[in-house]
């Protein structure tokens, strides 16, 4: 039982920043602020905190200007630090309400395991099931490692990531979001556990996936990954994963969105004037947003939040925003104006050193490793997951799109308070078990009372268990329901108080309980055999397999997916009662590894089926199509085409879609999106991918587009395009 070193290793968020306010008032130079910004060992700290009730969207006015961070939904102004807490809560309350949907808390079972080369992540909640998995790369030395999730594998400097110690996890968000499907449909892990109408968007999906990645981490022995050392970061979609994964989930030390435009860091106020991806496209190319979001698209002046409030919501933890101000379609102004709105939270908070915003670089290629954020990437790893460093964070904003932020708020920075509290509460008594099952435990203990006069806020409750003691919940009451524990394992518990400040007690002595076994059926089924594929079209292909036996019962089957004839991760894709299946909404000319399992009323899974490997037939073009190109933006050596609008002029739905045409001599394609482009001297052909290559008649994608670079003062633009 580890005693003194597990318990005093917990300090207190607030009192911490207390401390690094005053060490920089006085010019000091400690490791007080890296102190400041430790992650905290929950994923929302303000789980507790009471919300008034939040507005209805009919009754929102409109307000041009950026709402205040500092001012509560009863209407009064927060005036101490201590107050941030559930002044977060309400930001993330109505952010989940009209922007992103609701991120639910921690599933009823989260079980997994950490390798030195990959994660693999198993949830189970109200009777439904998912699984996925993500790959990791070590840097050298024994460690164990501070890790970075890199969303999507594109954008990020991974060179640099493990240069400074810090291990890469590969995390495919599609595994647990997909995209490419329709509002009513969502589908990817997530959505299998929480119904694929879900009005959650992929972004707080994908952070939903991160969040349960931590959770396996923490349940692990600590040798290869620390569960207090987690960074995460993405580029262009993939940076608005990020961002939105960092702000809510308190357990991230890291954040570093990269070129996350519209539906980003980006205000929504500013979009508009700017001349970004407009909040329609964004809301419609793909199911980033939450529903809700839908009817603030053309009247984002409506909303009661913006996104200088979640940058707020991640002080004061580190934050890294890496932007591109050569790309208009980004909204790199109106992404400055956010960081520098949320870096008030910051400096209120006495963090101010803790966030980085850096758009003043060269190249203007969309997600490219840029030389000037490496240093500073570096010094972020040091300071907030290695705790080696104090590197004082910057606002490195290109004179090209440099957002001011007196322009967007009337309000003003308050001086933030300590209230004076800084006497922690007493000890609270040992915990006592009860109603111990296979998944959950009660808890009682003897309160706590109040010594510096903030009141007594509530409790959190702990695992002992090696270097890092695990967060399992928290209470305003001195009791306590765990859940999600897991079967036939020994749990030591201890319990600490806080104040209205934020200051913890000291921990109380452990109660030792140990989880019953499941019971009953404990016997998984066995493995399908003979998994088939026949009558496979350009869309779509049919399964069957031979059934399974069980001492009980089979109670169905999953199956799973990868795409490619290597790699990849498989992923549930449906479920079946029978021993057959039909796969459909498939990309044509494109290969696809199946395998199968079984289940049993008890949840018991079976070992996977054999492996079967089909390639789609090519789709077959039924209509005309026109590609009509709009130019976003250009400057002296480049441009913007977005978007490249590909309409079926048909009277027949077309299955796929080729755009060619010709750049002018010296001109360079230098990225492209939502399509995949090859280029023959001069001549680009771009083809449909997944989610944009069926359209009706009359349909138009207007998620295409492209960069390209030309002589520097050369006007041309490229020419005739042609759609097959």
């Amino acid at each position: 039982m580890i005693t003194s070193l597990a318990r005093s290793k917990i300090r207190s968020r607030a009192v911490a920043l207390a401390m690094a306010a005053t060490l920089s008032l006085a010019g000091a130079v400690t490791g007080a602020t890296t102190q400041a910004a430790a992650a905290a060992g929950v994923e929302n700290e303000g789980a507790d905190c009471v919300v008034p009730g939040l507005p209805d969207a009919g009754s929102l006015p409109t307000d041009a200007r950026l709402p205040d961070p500092f001012r509560k939904l009863d209407g009064t102004r927060i005036s101490a630090r201590s107050e941030w807490r559930c002044r977060r809560e309400e930001i993330k309350r109505l952010a989940e309400k009209f922007v992103y949907g609701d991120k639910p808390v921690k599933p009823s079972s989260v079980t997994g395991t950490v390798s030195r080369t990959g994660i693999t992540v198993n949830v189970n909640h109200n009777g439904k099931s998912a699984s996925f998995s993500a790959s990791v790369s070590l840097p050298s030395g024994p460690g164990p490692f501070p890790a970075i999730v890199v969303l999507g594998g594109f954008g990020a400097d991974t060179a640099a990531i493990q240069a400074a110690g810090a291990a890469v996890i590969s995390y495919d968000p599609y595994a647990v979001g997909r995209e490419g499907t329709p509002r009513n449909n969502k589908q990817g892990a997530f959505y299998s556990i929480y119904g694929s109408s879900s009005s959650t968007g992929l972004l707080l999906a994908w952070g939903w996936g991160v969040s349960r990645i931590i959770d396996v981490i923490e349940q692990s022995d600590g040798a290869i990954l620390r569960a207090d050392a987690t960074g995460v970061t993405g580029c262009s979609r993939f940076g608005k994963g990020a961002f939105v994964t960092g702000a809510f989930d308190q357990r991230i030390a890291l954040t570093m969105p990269i070129e996350s435009g519209s539906a980003g860091v980006p205000i929504f106020r500013g979009i508009p004037g700017e001349g970004a991806q407009s909040l329609s496209s964004a809301y419609g190319e793909q199911p980033w947003l939450g529903d809700a979001f839908g009817s603030f698209t053309s009247s984002p002046t409506r909303l009661p939040v913006d996104t200088h409030e979640m940058v707020a919501m991640v002080a004061p933890r580190g934050l890294f925003i890496m932007d591109n101000p050569h790309i208009t379609n980004l909204g790199p102004r109106s992404a400055s104006v956010a960081a520098l709105g949320g870096a008030e939270v910051y400096k209120a908070l006495g963090a101010g050193d803790n966030i980085t915003y850096w758009s003043d670089i060269q190249d203007g290629n969309h997600c490219a490793n840029r030389p000037e954020w490496r240093t500073p990437l570096q010094q972020s790893i040091q300071k907030f997951l290695l705790k080696t460093g104090n590197a004082p964070g910057a606002m490195r904003i290109s004179s090209r799109a440099s957002g001011n932020l007196a322009e967007w708020r009337d309000w003003q920075t308050p001086a933030l308070g300590d209230s004076g509290d800084t006497t922690p509460p007493s000890t609270p008594g040992t915990p006592t078990a009860s109603n111990v099952t296979a998944t959950s435990a009660a808890l009682t203990w003897a309160a706590s009372t109040d010594q510096g006069g903030s009141g007594l806020a509530g409790y959190n409750v702990y695992r002992e268990q090696g270097a890092t003691d695990p967060q399992l919940g928290q209470s305003t009451t001195n009791s306590i329901t765990l859940t999600g524990l897991s079967p036939s394992t020994q749990y030591q518990v201890y319990v600490r108080a806080r104040d209205g400040a934020g200051n913890l007690s000291g921990g109380s002595p452990p109660v030792t309980f140990t989880t019953a076994a499941t019971g009953g059926d404990t016997s998984p089924p066995t493995a399908p055999a003979g998994l088939a594929a026949s009558g496979t079209t350009s869309t779509g292909t049919n399964l069957s397999w031979t059934a399974s036996t069980d001492d009980v019962g089979v109670a169905g089957y999953d199956l799973l997916r990868a795409t490619g004839a290597s790699g990849g991760t498989f992923t549930q894709v449906g479920t079946s009662a029978t021993t057959s299946y039909g796969d459909t909404g498939l990309t044509p000319s494109t290969t696809y590894r199946y395998q199968v399992r079984a289940r049993d009323a008890a949840g018991n899974t079976s070992p996977v089926s054999n492996t079967v490997q089909v390639t789609t037939q090519p789709g077959t073009p039924t209509g005309a199509c026109t590609a009509a190109p709009t130019v976003q933006t250009q400057w002296a050596t480049g441009y913007v085409v977005q978007p490249l609008t590909i309409t079926n002029t048909g009277t027949s739905t077309i299955t796929g879609w080729t755009v060619t045409f010709t750049l002018p001599a010296g001109h360079t394609l230098t990225g492209s999106w939502n399509g995949t482009a090859t280029v023959s001297g001069q001549s680009v052909t771009i083809r449909n991918v997944a989610h944009n290559g069926t359209l009706a008649p009359g349909a138009a994608t207007t998620s295409v587009g492209f960069q390209a670079s030309r002589p520097n003062g050369n006007t041309a633009l490229p020419s005739g395009y042609t759609c097959a």
